[in-house]
């Protein structure tokens, strides 16, 4: 948290060295099928005038740094780190920094279309699947999803399409009085949820979005991630992490392969990223690994 904020006050000071006026910059962390997510930071303040905006698409975004006012309608809230800032597709709004400079959020933008399908999964009407409030506190139920954008903003392991699912169910939730508690998976469901279960053991190594997941289910994804926890108790991200992992071990308890090599073929984007999730996993480096094996 100590570094986001930082990162943002030298955005923010090279900006008052130089006399430019506050921009905002956004920078794409991830994106899938209906879904975006981005790094945005502005470093605009009193000084600056506010511009009328539109949201292109649905946009949920978590404060992480600075604070803001934002208005949409005839609702405004101060938006402050841990809240989330709402707003529909189409939907006008302002934001303005009267009281300090700048701010950062991790952005959450879905097109219309796979919104519906989420709101639909958790039981609110397509008439109701517009936002009521423009801001969620900095409440504790949202502490353990707001915490995962701070981690994965800091450079580490974030499933952003998992997290892209949950903040958007929750914030359903949350501004329509849904309860939290769901009832259990269909025994169909479950038959497909275990069939893609199959199919990760028996290919870690392939690029497993949680979409083509759900998609090799035939459930949407919001629905897929549901019954993939009831059925197996962790996130389909977890999931396919220790198989990897696993499968890793193995390779490297049985051949001679170099540890990177072990950690490209089993579907790894870089080695220092598997060394980091290997410890976590088995208590010690690959290395460390291969020697007492």
């Amino acid at each position: 948290m100590a570094k986001i904020a930082a990162e943002l006050q030298g955005a923010v000071m090279a900006r008052l060295e130089s006399g430019a006026p506050g921009t905002a910059q956004s920078r794409v962390l991830a994106k899938g099928e209906g879904w975006q997510v981005a790094d945005v930071m502005c470093t605009s303040g009193p000084q600056d005038r506010r511009f009328e905006e539109r949201h292109d698409s649905v946009s949920i975004a978590v404060v992480v740094a600075g604070s803001f006012q934002y208005r949409s309608g005839s609702k405004q809230a101060l938006m402050t780190p841990g809240s989330l800032l709402l707003g529909g597709a189409g939907q006008c709004f302002e934001c303005g920094h009267d009281h300090a400079t700048g701010d950062r959020c991790v952005a959450f933008w879905y097109e219309p279309e796979y919104f519906e399908i989420i709101t639909s999964d958790v039981g609110v009407p397509r008439a109701k699947a517009n936002f009521r409030e423009v801001r969620i506190p900095a409440l504790h139920y949202l502490s353990p999803t707001v915490t995962k954008a701070y981690c994965g903003l800091s450079g580490l392991d974030a499933d952003w399409e998992e997290l892209a699912l949950r903040l958007a169910a929750t914030a359903v939730e949350m501004t329509n009085g849904r309860p939290a508690r769901r009832p259990d998976p269909l025994p169909s469901a479950q038959r497909a949820t275990t069939r893609v279960l199959r199919m990760v053991e028996d290919a870690p190594q392939t690029e497993w979005s949680l979409y083509r997941m759900a998609k090799a289910a035939g459930l949407s994804p919001y629905h897929f991630l549901r019954t993939f926890e009831a059925v197996t108790g962790i996130t389909p991200h977890q999931y396919l992490l220790r198989s990897r992992l696993r499968n890793a071990a193995t390779v490297i308890a049985s051949e001679e392969k170099k540890i990177l090599d072990v950690a490209l073929d089993c579907g790894f984007g870089d080695v220092s990223n598997f060394n980091r999730a290997f410890k976590r996993e088995l208590g010690m480096s690959p290395r460390e690994w291969r020697r007492i094996v």
